[in-house]
């Protein structure tokens, strides 16, 4: 399965975001990486912004250029916003999902979890990260997997949040998507619309 194995602390600072969680050196040094971190920046071009915002997105969900390619030709064939189609199917990752219910605490490793063969979707196991999930679907820990210290330790945190198009039984281990996300309900802070227009030249 591929994904980004650079640095994360290094794009962290660059979009000056938490894009992979907490950051100790997002936090000890506000400012850009590399020799040229501190100095004064440069102007950006509009393409360069655009360009800015998608990697942005790619890195928050974890998802590799053809993936996300891919997802947009998809949100652009539904009907509606484009854009908001587009966070909409991010959004229903099974991986993203997984992160989003607290059964992991980062999306790195709600991808683990499901490559390793630890979740269910309506019973079945399912150890594909982009599966995208549907209104209605139930998404579960594997009974062999509840003891699990890592899901355990993750779903006990009192950081986790709650997100209204989710529900999740924390006894069970037990959670089910239940609508598609409106844009106004996803936290990420990403502006598609940047993206859409770099797609559109």
């Amino acid at each position: 399965m591929a994904r980004f194995t650079g640095p994360r602390s290094k794009v962290s600072r660059r979009f000056n975001e938490p894009i992979f969680g907490a950051s100790k050196a997002l936090a000890k040094k506000a400012y850009g990486p590399g020799q040229h971190g501190r100095g004064r920046r440069k102007k950006q071009s509009e393409y360069a912004i655009q360009l800015m915002e998608k990697q942005k997105a790619k890195y928050t969900y974890g998802v590799l250029e053809k993936q996300f390619r891919n997802l947009f030709k998809k949100a652009a064939a539904k009907g509606g916003v484009t854009g908001a189609n587009l966070l909409q199917l991010l959004e229903a990752r099974l991986d993203n999902t997984v992160f989003r219910l607290g059964i992991a605490s980062t999306r790195r490793a709600a991808r683990q979890l499901v490559s390793h063969g630890h979740i269910t979707v309506n019973g079945g196991i399912v150890d594909v990260p982009s599966y995208s999930l549907k209104a209605g679907d139930v998404i579960s820990v594997k009974s062999k997997s509840q003891t699990v210290v890592a899901i355990l330790d993750s779903v006990s945190s009192s950081t986790v949040a709650s997100y209204s198009w989710l529900e999740f039984d924390a006894k069970d281990l037990t959670g089910k998507y239940l609508s598609i996300p409106e844009r106004t309900e996803i936290p990420e802070n990403i502006k598609e619309q940047l993206i859409v227009e770099l797609y559109s030249k």
